[in-house]
């Protein structure tokens, strides 16, 4: 393994971290992670844990969460019927649990911080701690919306997310692309790095060969839009220690005019089926 890059914990403790990597560079993996990993989630600025709407981004976070909260039912709903069975692993505040179950979803979740799940619970949401505590083959979708980056044990973790599925069940993962043109431009500034809160990076070809010997293929890939935009400011920010609203947006625009020649968005997302 050797560093491809050397990235600092702006948003926590201001530590830097490796990225590395081996000559294939389809998966980056930060180095080193800390023993203590979960107190490095315990800060207000960790707005996934929190229902915050008090700064300009918390509130373009909160914007985009409801839109995209629609989109999201709209895409599990076009290769599932409502009233079949969804688990959302890393569900949060428990706001896509409680969207899918209002539309007729038979729903699960898991979130292992204590402070998202209570704010679930207040919503009418009860969350789960660990995906052992689910019973196999008993999902038709499973969604993991920004959480596969987060996961310590990588490969156990997704093939009891392949247990977990039904028969030609579907596995929905949306991750950020290490590979994008906003990751290549901002470079140890990229907020998507989120060191060392995500100890994977991937790229398109990473995500391939990660799930295939789990019998889990590819079936679409989409680009998620907004997520470049929310990166780029907030990577300006990184970068120059100001709140650069606007020259985010345009470089966030940038990224996006890139995909139609590179097809390689700030983020994807990644429709799985599993094929035994």
């Amino acid at each position: 393994m050797r560093t491809y890059l050397k990235v600092k914990d702006y948003s926590v403790s201001k530590e830097e971290f490796q990225l590395r990597c081996d000559d294939k560079e389809e998966v980056l993996q930060t180095f080193p992670v800390p023993l203590n990993l979960e107190t490095y989630y315990e800060s207000d600025d960790y707005i996934s844990h929190t229902d915050a709407n008090s700064s300009l981004l918390d509130i373009i976070y909160q914007t985009v969460k409801k839109i995209n909260l629609a989109s999201k039912l709209k895409l599990i709903s076009s290769f599932a019927e409502e009233g079949k069975s969804l688990l959302d692993v890393g569900a949060g505040t428990g706001d896509f649990v409680f969207t899918a179950k209002q539309n007729g979803w038979n729903v699960s979740g898991i979130e292992p911080n204590p402070k998202a799940r209570a704010l679930a619970k207040e919503k009418g949401i009860d969350l789960v701690t660990a995906l052992d505590r689910l019973p196999q083959a008993s999902f038709d979708v499973i969604t993991l919306w920004h959480v596969l980056e987060h996961l310590p044990e990588l490969e156990n973790d997704i093939d009891n997310l392949r247990k977990l599925l039904k028969p030609n069940g579907t596995l929905v993962i949306a991750v950020p692309n290490f590979k994008s043109w906003d990751a290549k431009y901002y470079k140890q500034f990229w907020a998507a790095y989120d060191v060392p809160r995500h100890l994977w990076h991937f790229s398109k070809q990473g995500i391939k060969s990660l799930f295939s010997p789990f019998q889990l293929k590819i079936e679409k890939i989409k680009p998620m839009w907004f997520d470049a935009f929310y990166v780029s400011i907030l990577s300006e920010k990184y970068k120059t220690g100001r709140k650069k609203f606007f020259k985010g947006i345009w470089y966030g625009f940038r990224s996006n005019l890139s995909y139609l020649s590179t097809k390689e968005c700030s983020s994807h997302i990644y429709i799985l089926k599993k094929t035994k």
